[in-house]
């Protein structure tokens, strides 16, 4: 007896979590073929798995790699365009390199605002608060220390503030300004 439970039990509450982070990471058009593959994976390894091992961590691990091998491929395939980026010479209405994200202009939608976000930003909003798993546990999937991971979050939620309209940046009160320059002045050398 392994002492694990059964791996249905696994998907049933873990699945939900892995959907979201696998939302976040790629979208709402990868993010289902990323989880059944995150799924597949853990399946084959989950009897080697040592019973008091962290499975949402070990989850999530599985699905930032697979979310890695889909942006891979997503990578290699070829993009349909109606028209070649590069017009013959002299050519009128050509078009300059910085008009392929034009598409993302004006886009209100969370998920859409999280993919702009550099990637280990993304991953690591999308980890921490989605997957709610500690910066320990980030720093660990991401390679890097824990101060690292808590910084890219932080950034990244500073980044979502500013640029996703359903969230206001929130302002610091005058009063708590005043305060904290007058806690930062007690403190500083003279």
């Amino acid at each position: 007896m392994t002492g694990k439970p059964p791996f249905e039990r696994v998907v049933s509450a873990h699945g939900s979590t892995v959907l979201r982070v696998c939302r976040a990471i790629l979208g709402p058009a990868d993010a289902d073929d990323a989880w059944s593959e995150t799924f597949l994976s853990a399946l084959k390894a989950y009897p080697d798995l040592p019973a008091d091992a962290n499975v949402e961590a070990w989850l999530v691990t599985i699905a930032h790699r697979k979310a890695i091998d889909v942006t891979r491929a997503a990578a290699r395939r070829a993009i349909p365009v109606a028209e070649t980026p590069d017009p013959p010479p002299g050519a009128a209405g050509s078009r300059g390199p910085g008009t392929a994200g034009a598409a993302l202009v004006g886009d209100d939608d969370l998920a859409e605002a999280l993919t702009r976000l550099p990637a280990k930003q993304k991953q690591a909003v999308a980890y921490h608060y989605l997957a709610g798993l500690p910066y320990a546990d980030v720093a660990a999937i991401l390679g890097g220390s824990t101060e690292a991971a808590r910084r890219a979050a932080a950034d990244g939620v500073a980044a979502l503030r500013r640029s996703y309209p359903g969230v206001t940046p929130h302002a610091t009160p005058p009063a708590t300004r005043a305060t904290a320059r007058a806690t930062a002045r007690k403190g500083a050398p003279r």
